[in-house]
């Protein structure tokens, strides 16, 4: 009787072998977790702080501007939109925002179109750049109290050194204290010599970051420093000029120091003349009214119209910026006949 020999084991197709699942040791999962968790714990630093700075004071002042509230007495009754009704109804808030936006026009847009100019010259072959590029940083460091005393006094009404200068030409003297727009370009003039410095250098940067085989494709095809400034240089900058303006429009919405500064008294003139809407908010609070209240709902008109102004402003500049593409313009070569 023939003897059956046992069954074999079934020839794994591809040479595979059958493998169980390991147990993953805790240290792998230690760092797959740091893969995914260290991004968000980098970043979380800001985002905390943001949220005690920022987005909780936003959410209490929000709370407190429908609410009366006295700066000294504290918490009233909820009054709803009433705060809200109450600021729109008095002059000096409309004064107040007029100032606002014809400072910040005056100030903003020399102040970008000379920033980008003196950017342009710094980024050129100049001897001591390191000390021209620190030098346009000096005016951001000053304290904004000097540079208002200082400007304020420039700009006197009668002994001023810019009185002075234009009665060279036969000018009358400006009072510059008195009038509207007189006013509001002398606190422009402090703006723009703060932080023109400041926004030259950021402009300076990106320049700096623009591949040179730009402009040498650009000699080579015999364009000019002018023609290679508005065909190479300004169509690169687009996104930083995006950023610029943003930026600009949120601090120039802002404008505190440099007006207060400008007169001993810091009340934005007899006629509230340079009152700004941030002076405005001061006074609201800790002036004479001493209305929390009101001075919350102020601050959150503030915060509306910086958001509006700055959707508006990132929708027009992006538009302007798509629509010319990013290529630098082609030239004609100039060549001898």
């Amino acid at each position: 009787m023939a003897v059956q020999s046992p069954p074999k084991a079934p020839k794994n197709e591809g040479n595979l072998v059958d493998r169980r699942p390991t147990r993953i040791a805790f240290s792998q999962k230690l760092g797959r977790w740091d893969v995914k968790v260290s991004p968000y714990l980098y970043i979380s630093p800001f985002f905390i702080l943001f949220a005690i700075t920022g987005l909780f004071p936003l959410i209490y002042t929000g709370y407190i501007s429908v609410h009366q509230w006295h700066t000294l007495g504290g918490q009233g009754d909820f009054v709803g939109l009433q705060n809200f009704q109450d600021v729109l109804d008095q002059s000096s808030f409309w004064k107040a925002l007029r100032n606002t936006f014809s400072i910040f026009l005056i100030s903003s847009v020399p102040q970008i179109i000379a920033a980008i100019t003196i950017a342009a010259i710094l980024n050129a072959n100049l001897r001591a750049k390191t000390f021209w590029r620190m030098g346009v940083l000096l005016p951001y460091i000053v304290a904004p109290i000097a540079v208002g005393l200082i400007f304020g006094q420039i700009f006197a009404d009668q002994y001023g050194l810019a009185n002075g200068f234009l009665n060279i030409f036969g000018i009358e003297p400006i009072r510059w204290h008195a009038e509207v727009l007189p006013s509001h370009v002398a606190i422009a003039t402090m703006v723009n010599f703060r932080w023109t410095g400041y926004n030259t250098l950021i402009f300076l940067a990106a320049m700096q970051a623009i591949p040179s085989d730009l402009y040498e494709a650009a000699i080579i095809d015999g364009a000019g420093r002018f023609r290679q400034f508005f065909s190479i240089t300004i169509p690169q900058l687009r996104a930083t000029i995006i950023f610029v303006v943003i930026t600009s429009t949120i601090g120039g919405l802002q404008i505190f120091d440099e007006a207060r500064a400008f007169d001993a008294q810091g009340t934005g003139g007899a006629d509230k003349q340079w009152l700004t809407l941030t002076m405005y908010i001061h006074e609201l609070g800790w002036g004479n009214q001493l209305n929390f209240g009101r001075a919350a709902a102020v601050a959150w008109l503030l915060f509306l119209i910086i958001v509006a102004i700055g959707i508006l402003n990132f929708f027009i500049t992006s538009k302007i910026a798509t629509s010319g593409g990013s290529k630098p313009k082609k030239f004609k070569k100039v060549g001898k006949r």
